[in-house]
Formats: structure tokens, sequence, C-alpha cells
């Protein structure tokens, strides 16, 4: 499996993680590209350089803002011209949505910390120009770079004081600890800020796992150079890397529920499948006092159990899971398209020793052939089976 892995021992910041992913091969015209489809060019412009940090080398971002004079002034955003920013961008949805989530941590916390609704937020540093910059150039660094998970070390967080929007505050800065809570954190290394909001919004809404311990083999390190002169080296190390899955085992949670609206189990199954998992199903039971319930069944990847277990905590109103592993047996299975006299059509075939042993037509092809054809599902069902019988596995393209 390949991972990204932060080693946050100085703490993250956007510009920095910015930097980190330069390190590790973004090309800084692909993302100057890709930013620029936000339409802000007249407000920043990225400056990119190679430095050094007690000795260490890596890439160093800015975002330089351009002077505004009190006519033009550098525009005040909520979360509302966030969103409507990016969904109007030209970015690939995938980048917009990460983009977006991204936020919405920040907006959460910055919300709750002074007692606001969250389209009322105003967002002083984190909502400026460079956040916005580093947030976006973040999520299309993750899109480009295409891993599996993303993994961290615990976080450090630093200490002393920072001055804000709001006057002097602790660190780590309210925003930041509750957007850190659930999060492992270290603190002390230097009496400054080491982690921002920023930086911590890109991990909580990445990072799949935070472990301390890993055993992984690393294809390539990156390094963001932060601006600040620490006791410790202000960069921010990134790896890309391959993990054995678990680390390949798999494992089955379950939870038994019997107040939850059943319109709401179709939402769970579709957040749970887009995580990764290989299986969800619903088994009625009957329960204590004779209560009719709902059992969900997950089965996953070892490997994903942090992130489903907090999936059917926070998604659904269980109060506890049960898990256990399980061995699996599985055919070799693979997606060949052929010619029939429909057209073309992707099948779903399993192999034994070798020698495949089924073959079925994906339903969703099915589908569009009845609609695009005029004839009942049954019919274009019928037709696929005659031509399976007589030319199965002949005319794969």
């Amino acid at each position: 499996m390949k991972i990204l892995f932060y080693d946050c021992f100085s703490g993250i910041s956007g510009d920095m993680n910015l930097g980190a992913m330069i390190d590790l091969g973004i090309s800084p015209e692909y993302l100057k590209g890709q930013i620029s489809l936000l339409g802000m060019d007249d407000e920043f412009s990225l400056n990119i350089a190679r430095e050094k940090k007690m000795g260490i080398e890596g890439t160093r971002v800015e975002v330089k803002l351009h002077h505004h004079d009190h006519d033009h002034p550098h525009p005040h955003r909520h979360l509302k011209d966030i969103e409507k920013l990016i969904d109007e961008s030209r970015l690939s949805e995938k980048v917009k949505k990460l983009g977006r989530d991204i936020f919405m941590k920040i907006a959460v916390a910055e919300a709750k910390v002074h007692g606001k609704s969250l389209q009322d937020v105003h967002f002083h540093e984190v909502g400026a120009t460079d956040s916005l910059v580093d947030i976006v150039g973040a999520a299309i660094c993750f899109d480009k770079l295409g891993v599996d998970q993303v993994w961290s070390s615990p976080v450090e967080l630093g200490g002393g004081f920072v001055d804000c929007a709001h006057g002097r505050m602790p660190v780590p800065a309210p925003a930041t600890a509750l957007i850190m809570e659930g999060i492992p954190v270290r603190s002390g290394a230097s009496q400054t800020e080491m982690t921002t909001p920023t930086g911590a919004a890109i991990l909580a809404a990445t990072v799949n796992r935070f472990t301390s311990s890993i055993a992984m083999k690393i294809e390539k390190t990156g390094y963001g150079i932060g601006m600040r002169d620490l006791p410790v080296p202000n960069v921010l190390r990134v790896h890309l890397a391959n993990v054995e899955e678990e680390t390949t085992g798999s494992m089955i949670l379950e939870c038994n529920i019997d107040d939850m609206n059943p319109e709401q189990y179709d939402y769970v199954m579709e957040r749970l499948f887009e995580r990764g998992v290989d299986d969800v199903f619903l088994t009625p039971v009957i329960m204590k006092k004779g209560r009719p319930g709902i059992k969900v069944t997950v089965l996953c990847r070892t490997s994903l159990y942090p992130e489903i277990t907090e999936i059917m905590l926070t998604e659904t109103t269980t109060l506890g899971l049960r898990r256990y592993g399980v061995d699996k047996e599985m055919l070799d299975r693979k997606i060949i398209t052929c010619n029939t006299p429909l057209g073309e059509v992707p099948f779903k075939t399993a192999f034994y020793r070798g020698e495949m042993i089924r073959m079925k037509p994906e339903w969703e092809a099915c589908r569009r052939i009845a609609s695009e054809k005029n004839m009942s599902i049954q019919q274009v069902y019928r037709e696929i089976q005659k031509f399976i019988a007589g030319n199965s596995g002949k005319n794969e393209t």
C-alpha cells in the first residue's frame, strides 16, 4: 500500500506542507497552474526557493500578497465566500471536495471558539488569501500524488503564546486545539506556535492513521522549510512510502441498533464504501425486551479499523462495537470488456487455479443498453447470456 507519512517533529503549517509536497516531486508549474484556476492571481504570487534550516535542505514556499491600497483592499471572506470561490473554479471535483473539507474543519472550530454560527464566522488568519492558497494547494497535491492513505506521527504543537487577530493566545491557539481533538500530540519542543490552524486542518481532514511506530519502505522524502529559527529544525518531513497492509488481514466490525431512523442506513453504508470497506450488510435481529433491531456488519481490511470505527460511532446511534479478525478465501477477479451483439460490455470474471469459472455482465452497462435500445432488462440479459454461451472469453478487448 502506498502511503504519505507526515513526520511532524516540528509541527506543520500550510506553507511548510506545500514546500514538502514540491520537495517530493510536485511540479511548481503544475501547482501554480492549478491554483490559478481559483481566479485569484491578482491577490498573490507564489515564491518557491531552496533553503536550509540547521543543515537540512528543502523547499520553502511563500505566498506573497500583492499590495492593495485602501480603495482596493484584500477581500474579507466568510465560509460561503470561500465555498463559492472553490465551487466556481475549474478545479477537479475531487480537489474541490477536499478543499472544502479542510476549510470546514477550521470553520467548525472557529465557530465554536467564538460562539458563532458557521456562516457568521469571519476568517481572520485562516481565511486570508495565503491560507486559502495553502489549503487548496494541499488538495491539489494530494490528488496529484494519488496515494492510498495518509499517515502521520504524533504532532508537535509547540508552547508559549501566539499573537493573532483576537489578541495574545496560548499555544496551541484555541481553534488549533479544537481541530486536534482526538489526535495524538506533543508539546514543548519550542516556545512558539509550531502547528497552525491551517496545518492542523490539513492533517485532520486527510490523515487515516496516527502512529508513533511504523514499518515502511521509504521511496522518497521531502522537506518543507518553515520561516522560523527554532531550537529544532523548523522543517516538515514527509515520506512517500510503501507499507504492508497489516497487515494484510481482514476484520469484522458490527453493532446492533434499535433506535435509528431507517432512512439513515443508506447514507452510513455509502460513507463506509467510500472509505474502502469490502462489504456492508444489514441483518434484522430481535434485541432485548423483544425489540426489533438491525445488526450492521462491516467487512474491511485491518488497516481501516480506526476510520471505520469513527464512522460507525459518529454516524450511527450505537454505543459500542464488536470486532474480530477473519480469514478470507477469494477467487482471483478481473474486469474484461467484450464486443457483444449489443455493443461493448464489461464483465466481472472469476478465476480458480488460473481457469475462468464465472462471467457476469456489469449491471450498469446492462441498464444503459436497455435504455438506449428500448429493450427490457431481461431481454438484454438473455442476449448477453447467449453471447457468453457461444463466445466466453474469446472477444476480450
